[in-house]
């Protein structure tokens, strides 16, 4: 859709929206309102489960927190709705964190699970704690009042309610369009991709994971000033599946199908309600669940993805412009060229009783091609992984540009200027070619989560899709800038992950078998790509299977065999050497 129609499309509903209560029943308001309240969660699992990869059956819990607190200082204490709001959000944020900081190093199925666990504990304490109506939970809850009129009926807080839907949507927008959103969008690919931008994974995990309990403390508060009474049993584990498949069904990783998703799934439980006694009388309550897992079943076989991503498939897709000169990111002080700029020193890498590395000692120059090679099983990417931080060395040293990094955090060498690419292409397909790169200057960059959901950082964000647009017209890619990156030819991928670690703007490049899979034309293209790189004085460590690839662009070679360097030089030496002809090239001269 272009930006006009999107507009277009924003008003229209806004419209709807401030003519609903002049055009529907009394019921169906408080339906309207319902179905607001439970999008503010749907949003928050929308960035937390849809974009992040983080699956969470417990955002039920947070929201009885909220809940309980404003009822408890209102109801029970007697302060304004207002100070209720501001505790229910301190001490609904307060727990995720410290929930936040205990399970989020968990992952797959044991993070789901853990959720899953306190959900059950925080709901069964509602019913168990002194001062909280036990099961009876508390009644009388005052309404909220802005000023001197009080919002006592549906209508009267309609407005409010989808006034904080709608700056919900518009921030979670913001958020998704910026820096931390690009981050957010990488999780999904495992921390080894996002620790290799700089990115602190476990940081932006708890700050999604505090932003999706903060919308459901704000629906919890909503909830309880509009229901007026709160008990245990609508922040039971039930009720978090259902706003986990609300946001699925709705649009998985999508905040407007958050809000579809949870218009639909209250308005069928409304109708499921309704028909059900007909067809089983007295049996019907036991039988929802089974006709909501019915229809669930049969939404992911039609549109897994969600409803909104379905649709817009067929939908006019809009022109993308290139951006717009702007203010360059800031660059690093590359050192002279000849310097020495990594020592590998007596490096070992031990996995309990295999040494992969053992005592390897070589050293790079600035503005130089290094070639390591070496048959399978040489140690070549653990001596890779060593340099770039994904491991760590047992014993030994490897400084770089002066600092010593050998056991720094794969960021921190990042941070340090390294920049590396992957055996096995690691993209975020369904990003664009453009946003893929934009990720590589993250660390260039510094907007925080709030001045990015405020949209206070449109400058530096411009300045970030320029750097990412001007490494495309770098690498030949500009032309596949709006594509989605899980469209490209492999060869192409390839050559975007080079694109992404140059817009890091590294001092060294480590590239993991840049050449695996690719046809010959484009070895030939990745070489001269190479070489205008090594022109610039951009310093290049190459670990490649490919001996014609890197006999004829490398200036220096090193060569390692059973985690021992067996010998160091230029291109024509190694070739010649006996020891690498007899355990590399199988004693062929």
């Amino acid at each position: 859709m272009s930006p006009n129609h999107i507009r277009a499309a924003g008003v229209a509903a806004a419209l709807l929206l401030l003519a609903a209560p002049y055009a529907l029943n009394s019921f169906s308001i408080t339906l309207m309102n319902y179905i607001g309240v439970y999008a503010l969660v749907a949003i928050g699992l929308a960035l937390l489960t849809g974009v992040s990869g983080i699956v969470s059956f417990g955002q039920a819990a947070f929201v009885g927190i909220a809940a309980y607190a404003t009822a408890w200082a209102t109801a029970v204490n007697d302060y304004s709705p207002w100070i209720g709001l501001l505790l229910a959000i301190a001490l609904t944020c307060s727990i995720a964190a410290f929930l936040g900081l205990v399970t989020l190093k968990l992952q797959g199925h044991f993070l789901s699970l853990s959720t899953l666990a306190w959900g059950l504990a925080i709901a069964f304490l509602f019913g168990n704690i002194d001062g909280l109506g036990h099961f009876n939970g508390i009644a009388n809850i005052p309404p909220i009042a802005i000023g001197p009129f009080e919002l006592l009926s549906g209508t009267q807080i309609y407005y409010l309610i989808w006034v904080i839907v709608i700056a919900a949507l518009v921030l979670a927008y913001n958020l998704l369009d910026s820096r931390v959103g690009r981050a957010m969008r990488t999780l999904r690919g495992g921390n080894l991709l996002v620790e290799s931008l700089g990115v602190d994974a476990f940081r932006i995990k708890l700050a999604v994971f505090v932003i999706a309990a903060l919308l459901a403390a704000i629906s919890g508060w909503l909830y309880a000033h509009l229901g007026r009474f709160v008990s245990p049993t609508p922040f039971e584990a039930k009720m978090g599946i259902e706003y986990l498949m609300m946001a699925m069904i709705g649009g998985s990783g999508s905040p407007i199908g958050a809000v579809v998703g949870a218009a639909l799934i209250t308005l069928l439980k409304d109708y499921v309600q309704d028909i059900l006694p007909l067809i089983a009388g007295g049996a019907s309550g036991q039988l929802e669940i089974v006709a909501f897992s019915f229809l669930f079943i049969l939404f992911l076989q039609n549109a897994r993805n969600g409803i909104v991503p379905y649709v817009t498939r067929f939908l006019p897709k809009s022109a993308e412009a290139p951006p717009a000169p702007a203010t360059p990111l800031p660059r690093r002080q590359q050192p002279a060229p000849g310097t020495p700029l990594l020592e590998v020193q007596d490096a070992e890498k031990r996995f309990q009783g295999l040494i992969a590395v053992n005592k390897v000692n070589f050293e790079i120059r600035a503005g130089e091609i290094v070639g390591l090679i070496g048959p399978n099983g040489a140690g070549k990417s653990t001596m890779f992984n060593l340099i770039t931080g994904a491991l760590r060395a047992t014993s030994g040293q490897i400084r770089f540009a002066g600092l010593d990094v050998t056991r720094s955090a794969q960021r921190e060498a990042s941070r340090a200027g390294i920049a590396r690419t992957f055996q096995h292409v690691k993209l975020r397909p369904r990003m664009s070619v453009l946003d893929n790169v934009a990720l590589g200057a993250y660390q260039r960059t510094g907007a925080s989560f709030l001045s990015s959901a405020l949209r206070l950082d449109r400058a530096e964000e411009a300045s970030a899709r320029y750097e990412a647009w001007q490494q495309l017209e770098r690498v030949g890619l500009a032309d596949k800038a709006f594509e989605q990156a899980g469209n490209l030819a492999l060869g192409q991928q390839r050559v975007l992950e080079i694109a992404r670690a140059l817009a890091s703007d590294p001092v060294l490049l480590v590239l993991d078998e840049p050449a695996a899979g690719l046809r010959r034309q484009e070895k030939i293209a990745l070489a001269e790509l190479l070489r205008s790189l090594r022109a610039q004085h951009l310093t290049i460590l190459l670990v490649e299977h490919d001996m014609e690839l890197v006999m004829n662009l490398v200036d220096r070679i090193v060569v390692m065999d059973f985690g021992t360097k067996i010998c160091e030089g230029l291109p024509a030496d190694v070739r010649n050497d006996p020891r690498v002809q007899e355990a590399y090239l199988g004693g062929v001269s």
